[in-house]
C-alpha cells in the first residue's frame, strides 16, 4: 500500500476526508447526541420533571389555601427555562469559537483523525475519543470521561459522497464503540 506521509499524518487511499464550515445545527445535534448518552443528563431530565411537578403542586396548594406566593413559582419557572435553553446557549458558544477559524478539514485514517482549519491543527487518537454516535447529519466522537467533556463533530455534508459516509462508518466501527 503506497501512502504519503504529511507532517506525521497518514494520507492516501484509505483516508476519508471531510471539508466543511461549522454550522449551528452541527452543535445542537452533537449536544443532543451527547445528552442521550451522558448519565448526568438523565438525572437532569428527572430533576427538571420533579421541579415542574413541584411548581404545579405548589401553585395548587397555594390556590387551595388562598396564600399564593409568586416568588417560589418564579424561581422554579426560571430554573426550568434556563435548563431548557442551556443546550441552545452552549451550541451558540461552540459555533462562535469554531466559526472564528473558518473552513475545517478533517482526515480520518486507521490511526485517528486530524482536524485542521485556518488557525490550528489537532490530531485525535482513537484512545482519546473511543466512542461515537451517528445521527442523520453527523458522526460525533466522544471522550469516555464521566461528563463527556470532549467531542469531535464530523458533519456528513463535508463528505464527498455516500460512499465516503460508508467508508467513514467502517473506520469508526473498527476502532470505536458505537453508542
Amino acid at each position: 500500500m503506497d501512502m504519503d506521509m504529511d507532517m506525521g499524518r497518514e494520507t492516501g487511499a484509505d483516508a476519508v476526508e471531510l471539508a466543511y464550515r461549522p454550522e449551528f445545527g452541527d452543535f445542537t445535534a452533537a449536544l443532543r447526541a451527547r445528552r442521550r448518552i451522558r448519565k448526568g443528563a438523565r438525572l437532569q431530565r428527572v430533576l427538571l420533571a420533579v421541579a415542574a411537578v413541584c411548581a404545579v403542586v405548589g401553585i395548587a396548594v397555594s390556590a387551595a389555601t388562598g396564600e399564593f406566593d409568586l416568588f417560589p413559582v418564579i424561581w422554579i419557572v426560571l430554573v426550568v427555562v434556563l435548563v431548557l435553553l442551556l443546550p441552545w446557549l452552549q451550541a451558540r458558544q461552540f459555533l462562535a469559537l469554531a466559526a472564528r477559524f473558518g473552513d475545517h478539514r478533517a482526515t480520518v485514517t486507521e490511526s485517528g483523525l486530524t482536524v485542521t482549519n485556518d488557525a490550528t491543527s489537532t490530531t485525535v487518537t482513537w484512545a482519546a475519543q473511543p466512542r461515537y454516535r451517528e445521527t442523520p447529519e453527523l458522526f460525533v466522537l466522544f471522550s469516555d470521561d464521566r461528563n463527556i467533556s470532549c467531542f469531535t463533530v464530523l458533519p456528513k455534508r463535508g463528505l464527498g459522497d455516500g460512499a465516503d459516509a460508508d467508508r467513514l462508518r467502517a473506520v469508526l466501527d473498527r476502532h470505536l464503540a458505537r453508542v
